[in-house]
Formats: structure tokens, C-alpha cells, sequence
């Protein structure tokens, strides 16, 4: 786990074998119906699905096949957690890529300590004396399911986005700022670099961030940016709005697209970190920077620079445009995705966190030759209907899919059932027995219901 130190997260987290990021809190979801008790939650630490990804970023750019997070930390009260509250904020970890998960937390108890046992005071408890704990074996197999996919192939991401971190240094704080996932709200959010993260990742694109060290270590790929053999290949590096670049950072950038790669600026750098030989550093700067032709070119400027381009916009969605990079318009329905490849085709994780229902084609960038949709939930898979470059799906708010696009179709997978409305509803409006099996110390007492309604309604034995 990095954050929370001064340093350069990225090059923190590329330095392990697993790069671990963590969750707090409880994120405010559109499902229907999510319990979300404003009473049991942390109100000040909510996660951000782009903090997490300086964890996964870190793993995609230097090819590391797992990113590990230490999941649902304090998600609510002791006793207050239901897996329904747990899925979702493990859906919204594994969309900002990482695939390898840990609980928090499993308390160690001695067999001879009284229920409820020893308690950790931020944890979920994972442990057989919540009441819970006979049901935990949904939430493990879905878990299961979506890393064996999420842990196959490589990520697919394919913008790379450099994380200014000098413009943080340049606080009065300079390298006392401590990167926590707990004050955010102080160091990240308020950045162009993550408006820029949260815009496009909205729009549908992915992307992964980038350090000074990662730049200098990349080279090209067939026009693409590569900064580890085992790693990611980006189609461009965008550069967000900042203050402070160093020359030796901007050279760097200049000579990969002097080979090919394709840089979106959103402003011209105009000093440089640091004191030592600092005139002479801000003129080798501001000389490279003049090196660039850049040309008025409808919206943005560009400039061809070698084998390369290098755009300037303050708007990076247009130069993106301009370079004809391809957004996911899935995303346009409110569906979220990350996406992965693989030896003839490519993964989509699609979840719903939308309050509506989705009932339609949508549009993948690769549907190849054969598509199938696969229910993490309970492993149901079969081919699906497709049209031109659109795939059908249903998602109840809440719900997920793994889409499975191939070059080549496979005939012994039989069609994905879609469910059609074919008949009236059926209208259960007998009575109903309610008796209690298990629990303690002791049990409610049977009744009969003329509705459906929670037992904690019984005020005499809740």
C-alpha cells in the first residue's frame, strides 16, 4: 500500500510484486433499493474509483498480472453490513481494475470467547459469529468468477494520462504531503488531472496514469506507447493542465513522439521543479517547447514532430477526436465497464449502478465474430444477439454481466436466455407462515402475515 506516503505513488506502487490500494468508507450508489444508512457510515471518507486506480495504473503500465485491495474497510457499523452493500463497492473496485481482492477484515477469536467474539473497530465482519455468514458464499463466488476473467489477458486500457505530482510538491507542504485516501478532497480532486480522470473514464474511455520515471523508460510499439515489455500499449500520452514539467520530462515526451506516439498537451508547461540551475533549466524548457510547429487546426493545435503528433487543446475529449480515438459509448446509458484482451478477443466487465433497468443493444468498440454474455452471479453463459456492433443486454439496476467478444465463434455454446415478458404477473396475496430456523439466543416466535414485511417490524421480539 503507498498512499499515504510524500513520494510518487505510481513509482511506489511499480516498485512491489502487487500493488495493494484500499477502500474506506461507503460509496452513495444509484441501486434500487441499497440500504444506506446515513447513521452506520463514515461520512467523511467515501471511495473514489480514481484514487484506486494509481494501484492498478501502476500494475497495467509495468505489466504486474495482480492488483490486490484491502476491501470494505469500515463500509458501515459492526453488525450493519449486508453482502448487498458489499457488492457493489467490490463491482466498483474491480472497475477501476483491480483483481484481486481482500476482505476486511476476518478478526482473529479463540473458541472459548463469547459471541460476538473479538471485533477490529473498522471492520466488516467476515467471520462465522455474524449471523451473516451461511450467505457469505454468494458474494465469494461471484467475486471468484469475476477475477478468474479479470486476472486473465492484460488490460486493455488505451490512453496513458501523466500524474503532475510537482504541481503537488509546489505546495507550501512540498513533500510533506502525505498521499492518503483519507483527504482526497484536499490533493486530488480539486486537480485538472483527476477532472480530467473522471471525465473521460465517464465518457469511455480508459486510461491509465503515468510517472516521470515510467515516460523516461518507455519506448514505441508499432506507434504505441510502451513502458515495460509485459505492459500496457497506449495509442496517446496526455499531458493535463499544469505548472510545473520538467525539462528533462518534456525531452522525453518529445522524443517519443520524434518516434511516433501521439501527446495531447492541455497547456503549455511553463516552469520548471526544483531550484538548482533554474534559469538555465526553465530556457532548455521553454527551447523545447518552441521546437513544437504546432498549426491552428479547427479546434485544437497540432503539430506533426517527427513520426509522431502532438496536439494543444484545452479540451482533451477534442484531441482525442482530432487523433480519432474511439470512445465506448456504452457508457452513454449510464453502464459502467473495464475492459480486457486476450488471445483472440477481448473482455467486458459491465455493471449497472444506475437506477434504471437496461433493456437494449449496446454499442462495444469489438464485437469480433462470436459474442457471449457470461452472469458472474451464477455462472449462466451462452452466446448473445448482436447487431452490427451492438450487443443485447439486460441489467437490472444493480446487476452485472462479463461479455466475452471472439474472433472466432464457438457452435457449441448454446444461445443466451433473455427474458421476455410473455404473461400477466402472478399475484401472491395468501397469507404467509413465518417461522424462525436458526439464530439465538433466542428465536422470534412463528406468526402469520397477511404481508411481506421485515421481521424487525416485530417490536416486541426484534
Amino acid at each position: 500500500q503507498a498512499h499515504g506516503s510524500p513520494g510518487n505513488l505510481l513509482d511506489l506502487y511499480a516498485a512491489v510484486d502487487i500493488p495493494e490500494s484500499e477502500t474506506f468508507g461507503s460509496t452513495p450508489f444509484d441501486i434500487l433499493g441499497l440500504k444506506r444508512d446515513s447513521a452506520d457510515i463514515q461520512k467523511s471518507d467515501v471511495p473514489d474509483i480514481n484514487m484506486l486506480k494509481f494501484s492498478s495504473s501502476a500494475a497495467n503500465v509495468m505489466g504486474k498480472k495482480l492488483i490486490s485491495n484491502e476491501t470494505f474497510t469500515w463500509l458501515t457499523e459492526h453488525f450493519k453490513t449486508s453482502w448487498s452493500q458489499a457488492k457493489p463497492e467490490v463491482e466498483q473496485v474491480f472497475l477501476s481494475g483491480i483483481n484481486h481482492v481482500f476482505y476486511h477484515g476476518t478478526t482473529y477469536t479463540p473458541a472459548d470467547v463469547k459471541f460476538p467474539g473479538w471485533l477490529f473497530y473498522a471492520s466488516t465482519n467476515f467471520v462465522p459469529e455474524n449471523s451473516l455468514w451461511p450467505q457469505l458464499s454468494g458474494l465469494n463466488s461471484y467475486v471468484a468468477r469475476t477475477q478468474s476473467v479479470l486476472q486473465s489477458g492484460k488490460s486493455d486500457n488505451e490512453l496513458l494520462i501523466y500524474w503532475p505530482v510537482y504541481d503537488q510538491w509546489a505546495s507550501p507542504k512540498g513533500k510533506d504531503v502525505a498521499f492518503k485516501i483519507h483527504n482526497i478532497e484536499k490533493w486530488l480532486q480539486p486537480t485538472e488531472f483527476y477532472k480530467n480522470l473522471d471525465k473521460l473514464g465517464k465518457s469511455g474511455y480508459s486510461l491509465d496514469m503515468v510517472s516521470d520515471k515510467m515516460i523516461s523508460e518507455a519506448k514505441l510499439d508499432n506507434q504505441n506507447i510502451q513502458v515495460s515489455k509485459g505492459g500496457g500499449s497506449y495509442k496517446v500520452l496526455i499531458i493535463p493542465q499544469l505548472d510545473y514539467l520538467p525539462e528533462s520530462t518534456l525531452k522525453n515526451i518529445l522524443n517519443l513522439a520524434q518516434n511516433g506516439a501521439s501527446i495531447i498537451f492541455q497547456n503549455e508547461p511553463k516552469n520548471i521543479p526544483g531550484y538548482f540551475e533554474a534559469e538555465k533549466r526553465k530556457t532548455e524548457l521553454q527551447t523545447l517547447w518552441k521546437s513544437i510547429p504546432f498549426q491552428q487546426n479547427g479546434n485544437v493545435k497540432s503539430a506533426t514532430f517527427g513520426k509522431g503528433k502532438i496536439i494543444l487543446t484545452s479540451d482533451v475529449e477534442k484531441g482525442l477526436e482530432y487523433l480519432k480515438i474511439e470512445r465506448e459509448k456504452l457508457t452513454d446509458t449510464g453502464l459502467k465497464f473495464v475492459r480486457r484482451k486476450f488471445d483472440g478477443g477481448k473482455y467486458y466487465y459491465i455493471v449497472n449502478h444506475t437506477s434504471k433497468e437496461i433493456n437494449q443493444n449496446i454499442p462495444l468498440n469489438f464485437v469480433g465474430k462470436q459474442v457471449a454474455l457470461m452472469n458472474p452471479e451464477n455462472g449462466d453463459y451462452g452466446i448473445a444477439e448482436t447487431q452490427n456492433n451492438s450487443v443485447k443486454i439486460q441489467l437490472k439496476s444493480g446487476k452485472s454481466l462479463i461479455v466475452k467478444a471472439s474472433e472466432t465463434a464457438d457452435n457449441s455454446v448454446a444461445k443466451w436466455k433473455y427474458v421476455e415478458k410473455t404473461e400477466a404477473p402472478i399475484v401472491l396475496n395468501q397469507l404467509w407462515q413465518l417461522s424462525f430456523k436458526e439464530g439465538g439466543p433466542e428465536l422470534p416466535k412463528s406468526r402469520t402475515l397477511t404481508k411481506l414485511q421485515p421481521w424487525t417490524n416485530f417490536t416486541e421480539d426484534a
